[in-house]
């Protein structure tokens, strides 16, 4: 292997290019790297993700009910269990539970060995939890889905930037730069958030509405735009459908009302509205907004905010969702999800199952048909589902009423979870198989801003660990699929690039070749012969109609609100070291749990506190914040046990996206 290679950051969507080199004491060194994202820019996390592969905790060895096994005992026994849980209770009782960080080659391979291999409806993954609610209303509104359909540069251009329900500063530092180069350039920045982050601080506006409110904001400043006559009529017109149902739900929004409902004075809605309209402007969201059980008609509604002032296609404006993880965008286009096939085809659509078919070697009315999502299929273990094999994720940490979800994942005849730590849903495992990191294989991403990159091997992985690809295709080997899988990565995204074709997102044009000379491809790009698309929706919507589909929202109140018993709002979130459930990043930097809350509700700098709800209970020192609304509190979403703030949320779903509502729900203090 190389003694140096270029790859990228393992943690978040931003996919930061970043060096790694071996060192003649073995160590791994990170070293910056001058990519057209980060620009050498890494925070933390990055420049402390090497540290990791060579970690005590790191797993070197198969285990069976916690005790070291061979890797063909661990095989035989997943064969026989599954074998025998769909001889006595179906196909469908074997599930598969996929990862937002997993490669493209991962994520394809893992589909296919659901439908094609276990012949189960059952797959989903975790980016249910992250993206969801933005792909679904991006594919309603615009025909597809990408997080930003223009390029990271733009941000720095735009004359106003709206940032809903994102902390850039903490989650994603080396983003921040183009924050802070569009205010430097004399940019209006405004942050909404209940929270004063770094992010809301350095803004010219901070907007700090009651949680579960942004889609009356939303719904608010498209009414101001109507009423100041600031929408762009003729873009309306020429490139949009629905209009008129828009803007006669958006009358019932006017400023005092929007101000009662989220707390917001009339002065910032205006303020807002009027900045928006005087330029390029950019509005982007991330899973503050998104992740309610509303969230599909709250993203929708920025969309229609964007649309009326004609954003969209214009360089500099549109807009945009700020995607979380690592493969968050590649995660959700591959067939890991329980409706979708590889391109982001439908699953139920005859001639994408035709399509897929032809490649897998397969009938199509074996394809099996949509699955539920990622909760109701956590909720359903144990009963109907009697297996699930987990890639990637870790769900007892990170599920919403995480407690529920650990009593279903224990009461399996099968849990199989592949991993490089022991994480909290590997500790509670019947068999785990240890797998590679990020610097021990090749592979592509694909970034926030539909960038395909390549991740690249440093080194091999140390004896006794297997990968992923090599899992799925010898346990499909060996339960006698009769379909081909194929371990190698190269070759399973040259499968991938067939999958896709003619798809919505269509990576045929994207090969290794060209994504290293190129720094990254942008898909869609259906042939070898044409560029990638940077910027979408410059001429067209891919819709029915090429126009953009206005949809009409209105506003709901949150699936719990608050009492007399339970009287704050619990709102969750990342902070700067910690990612996603913290299997990796607290190996590094173990970080404190704590509940972020306001002065006037008596509490002192330290103390430990019992955080309450309808579902469970955390424990956590105090952190004092002046600036947090005195209904809301804030815990981080990293840590397990006493400190799991997911023991507190709500599983209430979003109707379309089936996005569980993890940013609110009603709790109470308590001294410890």
């Amino acid at each position: 292997m190389a003694l140096a290679v270029a790859t990228h950051c393992p943690y978040c969507a931003l996919q930061c290019g970043m060096t790694l080199r071996e060192l003649p004491s073995g160590k791994v060194e990170v070293g910056a790297r001058d990519f057209p994202t980060n620009r050498g820019g890494l925070c933390q996390k990055g420049w402390t993700s090497a540290e990791l592969l060579d970690h005590p905790d790191r797993l070197r060895t198969p285990l069976i009910n916690g005790e070291p096994a061979t890797w063909d005992e661990a095989y035989a026994l997943i064969v026989s269990k599954i074998v025998d849980i769909q001889s006595s209770h179906g196909r469908d009782a074997v599930a598969v539970f996929g990862g937002g960080g997993l490669t493209n080659e991962k994520c394809y391979q893992l589909g296919k060995f659901a439908r094609a291999a276990l012949r189960t409806r059952n797959i989903d993954y975790n980016g249910r939890f992250c993206m969801s609610s933005a792909a679904a209303a991006g594919n309603r509104s615009f025909g597809i889905d990408r997080g930003l359909p223009f390029p990271m540069a733009d941000i720095s251009t735009a004359d106003t930037l709206l940032v809903v329900g994102a902390n850039v500063a903490e989650t994603m530092p080396p983003f921040a730069r183009y924050l802070t180069e569009q205010r430097q350039d004399g940019g209006v920045q405004i942050v909404v958030d209940p929270r004063a982050t770094a992010t809301a601080r350095a803004g010219t506006l901070h907007l700090q509405p009651t949680p579960g409110t942004d889609l009356a904001l939303a719904l608010g400043l498209l009414h101001i735009v109507i009423a100041e006559g600031l929408v762009d009529q003729s873009y309306v017109d020429a490139r949009t459908t629905g209009w008129d149902q828009v803007r006669a739900s958006a009358s019932a929004y006017w400023p005092a009302r929007v101000e009662q409902i989220t707390g917001v004075p009339v002065s910032d809605l205006e303020f807002t509205a009027r900045s928006l309209a005087r330029g390029r402007s950019i509005i982007l969201t991330a899973r503050g907004a998104e992740q309610h059980s509303k969230g599909v008609d709250t993203v929708t509604a920025f969309i229609n905010l964007a649309l009326a002032l004609g954003l969209p296609g214009r360089p500099g404006s549109g807009y945009g969702c700020l995607t979380g993880q690592g493969n968050g965008q590649g995660g959700r286009e591959h067939g890991q999800k329980s409706d979708q096939l590889p391109g982001y085809r439908k699953i139920d659509d005859p001639v994408a199952r035709e399509h897929m078919a032809a490649i897998w070697g397969m009938d199509s009315g074996d394809i099996p048909g949509a699955g539920v999502s990622a909760y109701e299929l956590l909720d359903t273990l144990g009963t109907s589902t009697k297996a699930l094999l987990v890639f990637g994720s870790n769900p007892v940490v990170s599920a919403p009423n995480a407690g529920h979800v650990t009593q279903r994942l224990k009461s399996l005849d099968l849990l199989v979870v592949c991993d490089f730590v022991l994480s909290e849903t590997a500790a509670i495992a019947d068999v785990v198989l240890p797998v590679t990191q990020w610097a021990e294989e090749d592979g592509t991403m694909t970034n926030l801003e539909g960038r395909v990159l390549r991740r690249r091997a440093l080194r091999r992985p140390p004896p006794g660990i297997g990968t992923d690809l090599a899992v799925i295709a010898e346990l499909a080997s060996r339960l006698g699929s009769g379909v081909r899988f194929d371990s190698e990565p190269h070759t399973v995204f040259e499968e991938l690039r067939r999958a896709t074709a003619g798809g919505v997102a269509d990576y045929a044009g994207v090969t290794w070749e060209r994504v290293d000379a190129e720094d990254g491809v942008f898909w869609p790009c259906p042939a070898v012969d044409r560029a990638g698309t940077p910027r979408l929706f410059e001429s067209t919507f891919p819709t029915a109609s090429g126009r953009a589909n206005f949809v009409a929202v209105e506003h709901r109140p949150v699936a719990e609100e608050i009492s007399i018993e339970f009287p704050l709002y619990l709102t969750t979130g990342r902070v700067l070291a910690q990612y996603q459930s913290g299997a990796q990043t607290r190996r590094i930097l173990p970080g404190k749990v704590f509940v972020e809350l306001h002065p006037d509700l008596g509490f002192a700098e330290g103390e430990m506190v019992r955080v309450i709800s309808r579902r469970g209970s955390m424990d956590a020192p105090v952190r004092l914040s002046p600036t947090i609304r005195q209904d809301t509190i804030f815990a981080p979403f990293h840590y397990p046990g006493a400190g799991r703030a997911n023991s507190l949320t709500v599983d209430a779903l979003d109707p379309i996206s089936r996005m569980p509502e993890f940013k609110v729900c009603a709790v109470r203090v308590e001294r410890v």
